[in-house]
C-alpha cells in the first residue's frame, strides 16, 4: 500500500518482513514442539502454518503539528490482521492486531544428536528512516512492547528497541514454540522535516 504524503505531517513508516531458514516486563508464550526432523519456523505479522507466506505488514504513524510541537512518545498502527496464534488451538495472541504484530518462533529436531540444542531469532534494521527527500530519522526512535494474554512466562521475546544494526530477540531450545505480540511506539524526540520516512526491518531465525 502507498502511503499518503502530508506536507506538514512527518509521517514514520517501517515495513515488517520475515526471514525463514529452514534445514518493562515481557509477556510470551512458550508451548511443546513434538520431536521431528530438525526444522525452524517464524513468522512476523500476518503468517501461514506450515507454508512460506511473503506478506510484508506495515507499521506506521502520521504525527500533527501539535503532536511534533508535544514531542510525546506515539503509538504505531499495523496493517496486520493476524490475531490468532498459528500454533495448537489458535488462540487470540493479539486481540487487536491494528495495533499489534505477533511474532512466533519454533525450533525442533528428532533427537539429541540432530542439530544444535537451540536457533537464534534476530532482528535487523538499517540505520534510518529515510524519506523522498532525503531526511533520516535514527531507527532507534522506534520501540516496542509485548504482551500475550494470560501467558504468565516472562522474557520469551523481550521489549526493545531496534539499533539500527542485528540484535539477538531470543534463544529458542530444541522442541520449544515462542509466541508473542509487540506493539510499536515513535520516540518523536526531536522535530523532523516534513514528508514520508520509510524503512524495512527482517527478523530471522537460524540454527546453524
Amino acid at each position: 500500500m502507498t502511503p499518503r504524503l502530508f506536507p506538514i505531517r512527518p509521517a514514520v513508516a517501517l515495513l515488517m518482513a520475515a526471514g525463514m531458514l529452514a534445514p518493562g516486563v515481557a509477556q510470551a508464550w512458550t508451548l511443546n514442539v513434538n520431536a521431528a526432523p530438525r526444522r525452524v519456523f517464524l513468522h512476523v505479522g500476518n503468517g501461514t502454518a506450515d507454508a512460506n507466506n511473503g506478506t510484508v505488514n506495515r507499521v506506521e504513524v502520521s504525527l500533527s503539528g501539535a503532536a511534533l510541537i508535544g514531542g510525546l512518545p506515539q503509538a504505531m498502527t499495523t496493517n496486520s490482521t493476524q490475531s490468532r496464534s498459528l500454533w495448537g488451538d489458535g488462540f487470540v495472541t493479539c486481540p487487536n492486531p491494528s495495533s499489534q504484530i505477533m511474532v512466533g518462533a519454533s525450533y525442533r529436531r528428532s533427537n539429541a544428536n540432530n542439530g544444535p540444542a537451540s536457533a537464534t531469532l534476530s532482528v535487523t534494521s538499517p540505520p534510518s528512516l529515510t524519506s523522498a527527500g532525503g531526511d533520516t530519522i535514527p531507527f532507534s526512535e522506534i520501540g516496542w512492547s509485548v504482551a500475550a494474554p494470560g501467558s504468565p512466562t516472562p522474557n520469551v521475546i523481550p521489549s526493545g528497541s531496534f539499533s539500527g544494526a542485528q540484535q539477538t530477540l531470543a534463544t529458542i531450545p530444541a522442541g520449544i514454540y515462542i509466541e508473542n505480540c509487540h506493539s510499536f511506539t515513535y520516540a518523536n524526540s526531536a522535530a523532523r522535516a516534513a514528508g514520508t520516512y520509510n524503512g524495512q526491518v527482517t527478523y530471522t531465525l537460524t540454527s546453524p
